[in-house]
């Protein structure tokens, strides 16, 4: 794994130290001697992980680690501080500054390196949902960052996963005054409930009884539904190997017993917030895609979308010898509905013809708004005569029920008409298709209006 570690300490020595670990393993290594330098080197975005001394001159690392998470640009930057002290109030201090982990001297190389490829696996992800957010700050998203560094990460919902009374029966107890806890007894029924809980955490006892507990946070990864949960595993002090394992298996945080609340505490926040962030990245990165496909104002799909998915009906039509029909739908008169209702009047119109259309049509049709008062709909596996009817009963309804408008204080008689044209075959392709049906919508609109015509073949 190729990822660029910050080693910030005032001591060369301790530097070097860690360097020389880090270079072994592969890993690139950037160094800075001081809090500012660090701010600096992370602000430029030149690292993917920071190793921080908390014992440094001019700005301690608690200030440092405070500084990166209070900015939403370097606040997703996984923080560990590395440090001689070990009592677990210096832990809960690091922790509630915003930390990642907190690890003390003398580190075990293999916890080092376990961490360390952990939380940058984590931050690899990240960054690709960050960029492929990026975008939606172009089409008036608004970017999480600032929501992020905002949330307090209380209020989550916890699933526990303890075989033990005396043991489960503590930790609820500990996270009851700033979260919902729900606990499961049985290893076996863990991964199901886990899936149908939408949950912020689980935390699972690594002690667990005729069941092996790691296997729980492997499929609790692999599983679609719960693979993005935070995990924190509970273990024994003297189980080293199992945390170890437990981090390249995917879980993401761990605590050793005896169980020191506020540590408890300070790491599930840590995790809730990282799951909500990382949930709104995905919102942001869905409502983009929406955002790109679908016309805002209707809900239907837009013209571009149409255009492309359109080759690919017809293909599938051509390969298998099926028919295919399309409809080009126009709203009458619908310029003297803005002219003597106003635009918002228009607007109503439009969204409740939306409504109409995808009522009267398939779940396998596909329904846009062409332009303005045109509507496309394509109806794979339709010849022209069963699309007539399904015009005819669309344009019906249409003229039968007045549309409301202006908050539904006024309502305005409303009439379409539509033009059908079906694929011929081989040879024929998407630009051909809709243009028959344009000419066919045409010859309605010339004959009076209010009416369905088929393209003449």
């Amino acid at each position: 794994m190729t990822a660029r570690v910050l080693v910030v300490d005032d001591l060369a020595a301790n530097v070097k130290l860690l360097e020389a670990r880090l270079s072994a393993e592969y890993f690139d290594v950037i160094t800075a001697m001081s809090g500012e330098e660090a701010l600096a080197i992370c602000q430029r975005a030149e690292c993917d992980l920071v190793l921080l001394d908390v014992m440094m001159p001019d700005m301690d690392g608690f200030e440092v680690c405070r500084r990166l998470k209070n900015n939403p640009a370097t606040h997703h930057i996984p923080v560990v501080m590395v440090t001689a002290l070990d009592q677990p109030a210096d832990r809960v201090r690091g922790l509630e500054a915003g930390a990642d982990d907190f690890l003390t001297k003398p580190i075990p190389d293999l916890a080092l390196i376990a961490r360390v490829r952990s939380l940058t696996r984590l931050k690899m992800v990240t960054d690709e949902l960050r960029m492929r957010a990026l975008t939606s700050r172009d089409i008036g998203i608004e970017s999480p960052e600032r929501e992020a560094v905002a949330d307090s990460g209380r209020g989550g919902r916890i699933l526990v996963v303890d075989d033990r009374a005396a043991s489960y029966e503590r930790i609820a107890a500990m996270l009851a005054a700033e979260h919902s806890v729900e606990v499961e007894t049985n290893p076996n029924d863990a991964l199901f409930r886990a899936a149908d809980g939408n949950y912020d955490l689980i935390i699972v006892s690594l002690a667990l009884e005729n069941f092996d507990a790691l296997r729980l946070c492997s499929q609790i990864r692999s599983l679609d539904r719960t693979r993005s949960i935070p995990i924190l595993a509970i273990t024994e002090p003297d189980n080293n190997a199992r945390m170890v394992r437990g981090l390249e298996i995917g879980v993401n945080d761990y605590l050793m017993r005896p169980i020191d609340k506020n540590e408890l505490l300070a790491r599930a926040r840590s995790q809730v917030r990282k799951r909500r962030y990382t949930e709104r990245l995905r919102d942001n990165v869905q409502l983009s895609i929406e955002m790109a496909i679908t016309d805002a104002l209707t809900g239907l799909f837009n013209r571009r979308y149409m255009e492309s998915h359109l080759d690919t009906l017809i293909e599938q039509a051509t390969a298998r010898g099926k028919p295919l029909a399309a409809l080009v739908l126009d709203i009458d008169y619908f310029k003297s509905i803005n002219d003597d209702y106003g635009h918002d009047a228009g607007d109503d119109v439009l969204r409740d013809f939306a409504l109409r259309i995808k009522r009267s049509i398939r779940g396998i049709d596909l329904a846009c708004r062409y332009g303005g008062e045109e509507f496309v709909v394509i109806m794979p596996e339709t010849d022209t005569a069963v699309a007539a009817m399904v015009a005819e009963r669309l344009r019906r309804r249409i003229a039968a029920e007045p549309f409301a408008i202006n908050a539904g204080a006024r309502s305005v008689a409303v009439t379409i008409s539509v033009g059908i044209a079906a694929l011929r075959g081989r040879g024929d392709n998407a630009a051909s298709l809709l243009k028959r049906a344009d000419l066919a919508l045409y010859r309605a609109k010339r004959d009076g209006r209010n009416r369905v015509v088929p393209d003449a073949a």
